[in-house]
Parts: structure tokens; sequence; C-alpha cells
């Protein structure tokens, strides 16, 4: 049995990340933000040396895409800065380190999807931040250090963008939902269990470092996808209205296309992360939440 760290283990994927491990048997310990600064190498080397990790997941990040436009230097301390210092401390002690990364290291641009090898362009503050935090592990752990990107989070520990959704249904007659935007909406439980089964790969010696793509198969826009939400629902999917990015503008950058590839998995001995409509399905009663399950269409 090997000993995992999950740092950031308070948010909604280091909760499941947490409980991924839990049912696989793997002695854990999660340390969430008010427990481990990540970009204090003193606190780190002591957590590390306290838990003696053979794995460390770090889930923690700033993730305020537009309050980054503004504030890169912040940004740039927990998710470039805190990675190198992970990474650092890692070199030290041995382990390995698999570091939690996004789609806006990309510029959004393309019409393929994109391969964990394709060029970075990142168009906001925050996907250079998190490009930053990429480079560190890397560059640092040639050999043990994982990049797992992923995009369009969701799930039951945190807000994101399927529970306000859920939310507005209740309260808006019409919601009107950008459909010039295109990404893989993906279940924080199936990348937690990808990320259990990488680490697990890394210490077998059959999952080469590098960049991963941690995303659900297909593709959709956020309309898209909130009619699959209305439909699970129960509810008239036509009563979603598709409108543009420009009705809706923000700090930050939005990429138009957030797709990726995922053909390092299978060379691990891994299968890619499902359909995002089939996760999307198994995952809805836990995040729609227990006040509405008698609504949940499950046919």
């Amino acid at each position: 049995m090997s000993g995992w760290l999950v740092t950031g283990s308070g948010g909604m994927l280091g909760q499941d990340v947490l409980a991924a491990l839990a049912v696989s048997g793997e002695r854990a310990a999660g340390l969430d933000r008010t427990a481990l600064d990540i970009t204090d190498p003193g606190a780190v080397r002591a957590a590390l040396d306290g838990h003696a990790p053979d794995v460390v997941v770090n889930c923690a990040a700033w993730t305020a895409v537009d309050d980054a436009e503004a504030r890169e230097a912040e940004a740039l301390a927990v998710n470039g800065t805190g990675p190198r210092v992970l990474a650092g401390a890692c070199a030290a002690s041995g382990a390995v380190l698999l570091q939690v990364s996004t789609d806006y290291v990309f510029a959004g641009d393309a019409r393929t999807p994109y391969g964990e090898d394709a060029p970075t362009a990142p168009r906001s503050a925050y996907g250079r931040t998190k490009l930053a935090g990429e480079r560190a592990v890397l560059d640092t752990l040639p050999e043990t250090g994982f990049v797992v990107r992923t995009a369009w989070l969701y799930g039951a520990g945190g807000g994101n963008f399927v529970r306000t959704m859920i939310k507005l249904e209740g309260v808006k007659d019409t919601l009107d939902v950008v459909d010039d935007q295109r990404g893989q909406p993906t279940w924080t439980g199936d990348l937690a269990d990808r990320l259990v089964q990488l680490g697990r790969a890394a210490l077998a010696g059959t999952a080469e470092a590098g960049v991963y793509h941690g995303t659900s198969g297909g593709d959709t826009t956020w309309f898209g996808l909130t009619r699959e939400i209305f439909r699970l629902l129960g509810v008239d999917p036509e009563r979603v209205r598709p409108t543009t990015s420009g009705a809706f503008p923000r700090p930050a950058p939005r990429p138009a296309y957030s797709v990726l590839g995922h053909e390092r998995w299978k060379r691990a001995g891994i299968e890619p992360i499902r359909d995002w409509r089939s996760a999307l399905k198994e995952a809805f009663p836990a995040v729609v939440g227990t006040e509405r399950h008698t609504s949940v269409t499950r046919g």
C-alpha cells in the first residue's frame, strides 16, 4: 500500500481524490489551504517529511480566472511558485508529483482536439500562471513529474456551472447560454479516478512522466450542456436559448475551443475518461442534491 498526500484537499477535486483513494484502500492524507501554504518551502518540506508520501497530488490552485487578470502576481504565487516548491520537495524525497493543470494553457482557437504535445499559447493571466506551474514540475521532475490538464470541471463538492444551471432552472423561465465555446464537461469523480490510476502506474513504472489530458470524451458547448442538464431534470430543454460570448463580457478571454486529445492514457495502460453524457448522468443525483433527487430523470 502506497502513501498519498493531496494538497488543496478542501476543493471540489481534492475531495473526490481523497474519496477515490479511500475506496481503493490507499493510505492517504489531505491538506487544505488552511493547513498547508504550498508557496512556503519550509511548510511543504515539513508536510512531506511528516506524511512521507509516495505520491503527491496537487489540487491546490488559484481558480478565479477573472480575478487573475488584475492580480496576476498573486495567482502566479499559487499556480506557478507553489508547484515549483512542491516539485523541489518531491525531488528531495523521491515522491511522484501529479500536478493538475488546465485547458487555458492553449490559445483556444484550434479546430481539432489539442494533443498533449500541442504548442501552448495562453491568452489569459490564469493560463500563463498555470503554464508556469506545468513547466516548473516538468523541469524539476523530468522522470517523476506528471501534468494532468483538465477543463469544465463539475462535481458535488463545490460551486460549478452544472450546479449553477440547476439552481437557475428553478427560478428562470428561460436561460440564454453561450453556444460559441466548445469543450468537454468533466466530472471530478472521473478525473479523481484517473489521477489515482496514473499515480499507481507511475509507481509501477508503466506510465511515462509528462503531460496527460484529463477531460471527458466527446464535446459540446455550454448551451448543449445546459440542455442536457434540463433533460436530466425532466424539464423542457427548449427553455434554454443559444447566445454568444459577446452577451457575457468577462475580464479574462475564454477559449472558444477547449477540446483536448487523450492519446497518452492508453500508452500508460489506462482508459481515457468516458463520454461526458454518460458521466453527467451518473454524477447527476449527487450534484443536484437531495432536495431535488425526485425530479431527476433516470431513463
